[in-house]
């Protein structure tokens, strides 16, 4: 069969592309490589991270998959940051920021080169959904394959996650663990490659976009180590091959339909509240008419059956093991929430895709639809005095639904943990960390370094959160990130003193002070946020161009 090349023809074709040919050659690609269609292969390698320190190997498992299927592959690297290593450190104000210079220098890579097709490999929170913003702007036949993730760590008999040891500092500043407890969890809980265990943003957003479609279903739930992950690599280079011969683009995966069903996917599964965030970011790429009421709706409709961390008992592994993520898909079509009719990078729909599903006989990770764990899916979008324009609650990690209490409002994500740190905070109270949004931040970051520290003093069932910044996929306790409008931006969260009540009422969906409105409105003219941390470079271009989180925090 002929492949076309409907674009890498323009680049090597003909007498005046001679000086590009030369180029190519004289790096060990011939005449034969270069009247191939080209398959660029995003990489997101690299040394600094677990979550994405094994994808040179994948590639060269998908590159060999694209040669068999008769393309020339030629691999390219963006960058990736790791919210695991940067919590809790000004690194992580970077972590949101790259989903945006991974989303543009991929797109940047493709365009120049004009590839046929496109397979983006990924791994670490914001290489996944930046690569699937890239490949839908880009809508040229693609792939995105998730290169896995960890096994758990074992430590006194049990399974570990790194969430363990988040929640132990906690208990180390509380006096609950010796140093060298915590020196030895530490030497347990992260045993190899691959991204983090728990259904966090890694394995929630892996989850997604397999029921979406733009991954293959079967493939984001093969552990990074496991032997099988080479030939899951090798099939998505023919795939995307494949893909390119059939004109089958991001276009016709990524609908209105396919994004309710990644919805679905992450309420089922308890994932993390990051997925509100990155499938608002990829429906404005696609032009697709999505917002925070979208999750709320679908969310009251669709059970939460995964019993995975950090809500419930298991791992991502343990997933693979019960058939992985078609079990889920499964579910969701029994439950009547499935839009079957989807179709995904295989050629097949989302609909068959579940249906050829094999579920291991008497597995007990993902629920059946009748025996949910919930009845209504993992998280909540509340509004209020506090959130007009709303803040998202998980509820997969949380059976209180209510809390009124006292405010202890902190300026910073760093005053927050000196303060847990300092077991200064008391029960009943409601922590405020606000100047941490998209603009404030600037970067929104993640507030695991203060949840899992409240978890480890023993403060996790008494004490509730709010932010304008997010929190991890591992966060778990009464806790609403994203509120928005963000202090900087004139939100009522710059309002909030020290002593003033505040409630949570998640079955009505409210977050509020009791304050009035023109007691609101003074306070708000009267705030003078911090100066900003960054007053030039990447960060400040990031501060003046982004978004609300309440739409996705992508820039313009």
């Amino acid at each position: 069969m002929t492949l076309p090349r409907p674009r890498s023809s323009a680049g090597f074709d003909g007498p005046g592309r001679a000086a590009a040919r030369a180029y190519m050659k004289g790096i060990g690609f011939g005449d034969d490589d270069l009247s191939r269609p080209t398959v660029g292969i995003a990489n997101t390698w690299i040394e600094a991270m677990p979550c994405n320190f094994h994808l040179r190997e994948l590639a060269a498992a998908v590159k060999e998959g694209v040669r068999e299927a008769g393309a020339t592959p030629m691999e390219f690297n963006s960058i990736a940051i790791s919210d695991g290593i940067t919590m809790g450190t000004e690194g992580m104000k970077t972590s949101l920021v790259s989903r945006e210079v991974i989303a543009d220098s991929i797109e940047l890579t493709v365009r120049g080169y004009q590839f046929d097709a496109v397979v983006a490999l990924s791994g670490c929170d914001k290489t996944i959904p930046g690569a699937v913003m890239a490949l839908t702007r880009l809508d040229v036949p693609a792939v995105m394959l998730y290169g896995g993730s960890i096994a758990p760590g074992r430590w006194r008999g049990g399974d570990v996650t790194i969430q363990d040891v988040f929640e132990a500092i906690g208990a180390h500043a509380a006096g609950d663990l010796t140093d060298d407890d915590l020196t030895e969890l530490e030497g347990c809980a992260s045993p190899g490659a691959g991204a983090c265990g728990g259904q966090f943003t890694a394995n929630t957003m892996a989850c997604a976009f397999e029921t979406m479609g733009i991954s293959p279903m079967g493939s984001a739930m093969v552990p990074a180590m496991n032997g099988e992950k080479h030939e899951t690599a090798r099939e998505a280079g023919r795939l995307a091959v494949r893909a390119l011969a059939d004109d089958l683009r991001p276009s016709r995966m990524i609908t209105r339909s396919s994004l309710e069903n990644a919805i679905a996917c992450v309420c089922a599964s308890g994932g993390s509240t990051n997925g509100v965030l990155h499938l608002l970011a990829v429906a404005r790429e696609a032009g697709i008419e999505l917002d925070i009421d979208d999750f709320e709706r679908v969310s009251r409709r669709t059970p939460l059956l995964a019993d995975l961390k950090p809500g419930g008992r298991f791992v991502a592994t343990d997933l693979y093991k019960a058939g992985g993520v078609g079990v889920i898909a499964k579910r969701l079509a029994e439950a009547g929430v499935l839009h079957g009719d989807a179709m995904t990078v295989t050629g097949r729909t989302v609909g068959e895709e579940a249906e050829a599903t094999e579920e291991t006989p008497g597995q007990v990770v993902v629920r059946p639809v009748a025996e949910p764990l919930k009845p209504e899916g993992g998280f909540a979008i509340l509004r209020g005095n506090l959130a007009p324009d709303g803040c998202v609650v998980k509820l997969a990690g949380t059976e209180r639904l209510t809390q009124t209490g006292p405010a202890r409002v902190f300026e910073s994500e760093e005053d927050a943990f000196a303060a847990v740190a300092e077991q200064a905070i008391k029960p009943g109270a409601v922590v405020v960390i606000r100047n941490e949004g998209p603009a404030g931040g600037p970067g929104m970051r993640e507030m695991l370094h203060v949840t899992a520290a409240l978890v480890g003093e023993g403060l996790g069932d008494q004490v509730a959160l709010l932010t304008d910044g997010r929190f991890s996929g591992a966060t778990h306790g009464l806790m609403a990130g994203h509120v928005a409008p963000e202090a900087v931006r004139g939100g009522p969260i710059a309002a909030i003193r020290d002593g003033d009540e505040i409630s949570f009422d998640v079955e009505a969906r409210r977050l509020d002070v009791a304050l009035g409105n023109d007691e609101i409105a003074e306070r708000v003219a009267e705030y003078r946020p911090p100066e900003p941390h960054y007053k030039s470079g990447v960060m400040a271009k990031y501060a003046r161009s982004v978004s609300s989180a309440s739409e996705g925090a992508v820039t313009s």
